[in-house]
């Protein structure tokens, strides 16, 4: 399914465009650095991939993983982000990411 998908790495990101600062519902506030992000063919969505910002690199990372509407630039960095509720939707979104995962191990 990877090869229906276009991944866009977060390293080609300028600055401005490498970070999103979530709000949950008691107003706190988190940065997070886009990991990367990708379109679905399968699914018509471009999805997002988050880690903490400031995470070390040998530590382990809780990586979140949202839909979103592309801004007019293409990028994620504005507007909603809606959260991955179906089951298959979840499983292509984590073979994705294993993919990635995979290719930047080489």
């Amino acid at each position: 399914m990877a090869d229906k998908n276009q991944i866009h790495d977060g390293d080609s990101f300028s600055d401005d465009q490498r970070q999103i600062t979530l709000v949950d519902d008691q107003g706190n506030e988190e940065l997070f650095e886009i990991l990367f992000t990708f379109d679905s063919e399968d699914y018509g969505k471009s999805y997002v991939l988050l880690y903490p910002a400031g995470a070390k690199t040998d530590e382990e990372i809780e990586i979140q993983a949202f839909s979103f509407t592309p801004d007019e630039d293409g990028f994620a960095t504005s507007g909603d982000l809606y959260p991955i509720e179906d089951d298959d939707e979840w499983d292509m979104v984590e073979e994705v990411l294993n993919t990635f995962m995979a290719d930047n191990e080489d």
